[in-house]
């Protein structure tokens, strides 16, 4: 999953960005609200984490762009503007969150895990589809019981074709979601590590959970349960 971090703290940007990509997330930053809105612009994002004391553009102005152009990208402001007032206001622009400065790191992340859920049926943080078992909280993989070996792009890349399950996704989406802004879109990156992944699931008896419909995507079939 792709997130956007929109922070003029330059520390707290970099601690952010470090420990969202040792979840597993692609992260992409930027510093003023007039750069954020133009990456909000210019990429899909998964969810965007907004502060709202920002130079050169405020984050509420910023949230507003975001609005014009897209009502289903997910906001969490992030902010030292945290009373009540002010969380009514952000809330009521649209965003689809609100933490207060300081915060807890672990809150952070299993908030934006919520945001990334609410999209889909599943409120659980555990997916059954066929053989397959996916615990996004945990960022872990098994196949009929089996825990996968996973490097941080596989279990990303397993992850959002089970959470679209049914649907073909193109290598174009993975990588706009799974890849930060420095990806290259014409590599083989997205054929290599879906081959990796083929490989370690077949391990354990199941070599068609992944499927290629030609000269479209990739594609998990809708599985049976979720806890």
């Amino acid at each position: 999953m792709r997130l956007l971090i929109i922070e003029d703290e330059e520390q707290l940007l970099d601690a952010l960005k470090r420990g969202l990509m040792k979840c597993g997330y692609a992260v992409d930053t930027a510093e003023d609200g007039i750069t954020g809105s133009e990456m909000a612009y210019q990429n899909e994002y998964d969810v965007i984490i907004l502060d709202l004391n920002l130079p050169g553009k405020d984050g509420i102005e910023v949230l507003k762009d975001i609005r014009t152009r897209s009502m289903t990208t997910k906001v969490l402001i992030l902010s030292a503007r945290s009373s009540v007032p002010d969380k009514i206001k952000g809330l009521d622009l649209g965003a689809n969150d609100y933490l207060g400065k300081p915060f807890d790191f672990l809150e952070l992340e299993a908030r934006i895990r919520n945001l990334i859920r609410r999209d889909f049926v599943q409120q659980s943080t555990v997916i059954h589809l066929q053989n397959l078992t996916l615990d996004t909280a945990q960022k872990s993989a098994a196949v009929n019981g089996h825990k996968l070996d996973l490097q941080p792009k596989e279990y990303a890349i397993l992850e959002y074709l089970a959470l679209h399950s049914g649907t073909v996704i193109s290598a174009e989406e993975l990588i706009e979601h799974i890849w930060d802004e420095e990806a290259d879109m014409f590599s083989m990156s997205v054929k290599v590590h879906i081959s990796n992944l083929r490989k370690k699931i077949s391990a354990y008896g199941d070599s068609s959970l992944i499927v290629t419909v030609r000269g479209e995507g990739y594609m998990i079939a809708k599985g049976d349960s979720h806890e």
